[in-house]
Order: structure tokens, then sequence, then C-alpha cells
């Protein structure tokens, strides 16, 4: 079997991060993004992982080069010099994802993060015997998205509606779909949406289906979702497999600690906080519901919450960090510095306090 993982462009609203590393890169629970699907894709016996990217294709395949061995699984390249929205991508990448096997496909969203039922699926789509499914899952505010509308009982999907006024349904589509090659067919190579353009098509004539994502789902693709996606991501790892997960007198809540990370004396991590590779916090430490990436001191005595600290930075004693405040790459915030909000650049040091959100550059 095949997969095609969107992962598209530039990556804006994660930066400073996305400066440093493409997107699919950036770590999510101590692991690239993307690895998080591919490892999933790879469960359900996916041989082959196409990439559809139109920014640094030789970075991400570079350093994906390791995991196809370490993985046993393909991984390649399909590259956009223009962007081609949604669909686009399958239609510069068909002869890469049809094999004349007549297998149906995998299509991810590469900043949807999920428990990847990707083998439910595989049933469900062989059980209706449609031309396509898609995951949908439910919402509590779906005037912001728009609303697959379908039966409950056999998951046929009837209709889209565009960010509703009115209550239509609270299911939306969750990034994830399982194609039948003939899908490809309906797609030209130009600047398409599967969204708005394909699917309605394949509903009209009867042959879409859905499927309700079981488990949590979230996109990660900007700071505010992926820090509540990290708590997501941690409750559903203590459900399934909680050693995975740090306890001690000095752990509150769900957190993950790299086996290589240091922590000093009276500190108070969690919950849902993320420590990677490498870092070493000091003395007297409070952390909460944050990621800190590899390489990263934090000096005695900080306190830092909802906020993403970038590799190799380092967050001085008695410091305050706080509200969304995101460091890129080596980034030095001086002792007794308070951050409410700040988003800084790499490579940068902060001495004086920042006290309402802004960008640091």
């Amino acid at each position: 079997m095949k997969a095609l993982i969107l992962v598209g462009g530039f990556g804006t609203r994660l930066r400073p991060l996305t400066l440093s590393v493409p997107k699919p890169l950036v770590e999510f629970a101590n692991k690239p993004m993307i690895l998080h699907q591919i490892e999933a894709l790879k469960a359900v016996g996916v041989t082959e992982v196409v990439l559809a990217v139109n920014y640094q294709p030789e970075v991400m395949l570079n350093f994906l080069k390791e995991f196809e061995a370490k993985l046993g699984i393909t991984i390649s390249c399909s590259r956009e010099t223009e962007p081609l929205g949604t669909a686009g991508p399958l239609a510069l990448a068909r002869d890469m994802l049809i094999d004349g096997s007549g297998e149906p496909f995998f299509v991810l969203n590469s900043d949807v993060m999920s428990e990847y039922p990707f083998k439910e699926m595989f049933e469900f789509h062989k059980g209706h015997g449609g031309e396509a499914s898609i995951m949908v899952t439910k919402v509590e505010e779906p005037s912001k998205y728009g609303v697959v509308v379908m039966e409950e009982t056999t998951g046929k999907v009837d209709k889209f509606v565009e960010k509703p006024k009115l209550f239509v349904g609270n299911k939306i589509n969750a990034g994830i779909y399982l194609l039948n090659p003939s899908v490809l067919d309906r797609i030209e190579l130009k600047p398409t949406s599967i969204e708005k353009e394909i699917f309605p098509k394949i509903a009209a004539e009867k042959k879409l289906y859905a499927m309700v994502l079981p488990g949590f789902w979230m996109d990660i693709g900007q700071p505010r979702d992926y820090i509540d996606g990290l708590r997501l991501y941690l409750d559903a790892l203590r459900k399934k497999s909680s050693t995975k997960l740090a306890t001690g007198p000095h752990i509150v809540g769900n957190v993950l600690v790299h086996e290589s990370a240091k922590i000093g004396e009276g500190c108070l991590i969690g919950p849902d906080v993320a420590i990677g590779p490498a870092c070493v916090v000091e003395a007297g430490v409070r952390l909460s519901r944050c990621t800190v990436m590899r390489g990263v001191r934090i000096k005695k005595h900080t306190c830092i919450s909802s906020s993403i600290i970038g590799w190799h930075s380092t967050v001085g004693q008695w410091a305050r960090v706080e509200n969304m405040t995101i460091l890129g790459e080596d980034v030095h915030v001086c002792d007794e510095i308070y951050s409410n909000g700040g988003v800084i650049l790499p490579h940068k040091e902060i001495k004086s306090n920042i006290l309402k959100p802004e960008i640091v550059m």
C-alpha cells in the first residue's frame, strides 16, 4: 500500500520554529511531526510514502533517509514548483501512487495529530465499496469549519456546508483520506481543492463515505493548537502505555522526559510537558503546558508555562516565561526576565522584559 502526505509550504503559522527546519520536522512530543504519521502508516502495512512538498525537499529527504532504513519503508518526494492546493499534488504524484494493483491509498494532511486508526479505516473502506473514505471528527464550534453532512448509520456523505450559520451538524473533515485510484481521474494538474471541488462531486454520486474518528484530533499547525494537541496526545498515551510517561515526586500529570535530559532538585514539572534530548533543567524550576526542545538549558527557579522553547536555547534564572511565548532556535533569555507572549526569532538575546505579546526580531 501507498500513502501521500500533503506537506505543503513554509509553515508560517509555526514561525519562528519553521525558520530553522521545515514544519513536518518540528518535534511534537519528542518526535518529528511527520514521523508520528509515517510510523502509524508503516504499522498497517504501507510500504511507500510520498511527500508532496513545495519547500526544501532536500532537507526533508536527507533527514528521513535514516528512518527509511530503520522503518523499512520507501520515502520519496513529489515537488510542486507552484502551490497546487490540496488536490493538485495528487495529480502531480499520480505515477508514484498508481502501481496497477487497484489498491486504495491514504492521503494525510501533515499537520494532523490523532491516534491514526488506519486499520479500522481500511476495513470501513472495503466494507462500503464506495470510491473514497474520509475521516471526520466532532467539534464543539462547527461554524468555524466546513461541516460534513452524512448518514449516521452508513456514513454516506450527503454534502459539505462551509462555515454554516445555522447548525447542520458537528462533524468536520479531519484531513485523513483513503481513496481508490479512480479518484485520480477526477483531478487535473492545476491548483485544486480536494475539499471544495473533488469531494462534493464524489458525494453527489453517492460514492463518498465518512468515518467518525475515534479518540483525539488536533491540527497542530499553530502554537496554541500545538500546546493543546500535546495535552490530548499525552492523555491518549496515558490510556495506552503509561510506561513512556515520567513518574516521581516532582512530576504532576502527564509528562514526557527524554532519557538523556537532566532534571535538578526541587523541580515541579507538569502537567502536559515534553522535555527533549540533552536538556538541562536546573534546581527549583516550574514547568507546565510547555514543550522544551533538544539541547535547552533552563536555569534555577525559572517558571515556564504555555510556551515552546526552541532548540539549544537558554532561559536564565528566576525568569518567567508564559502565555504562548515561543523561543526560536538558540535564543538566550537573561536572568530575571519576564516574557508575556513574546515570539522571538532565532539567535537573539533577550535582555529586557516583554510585557505584552509581540514579535522580537
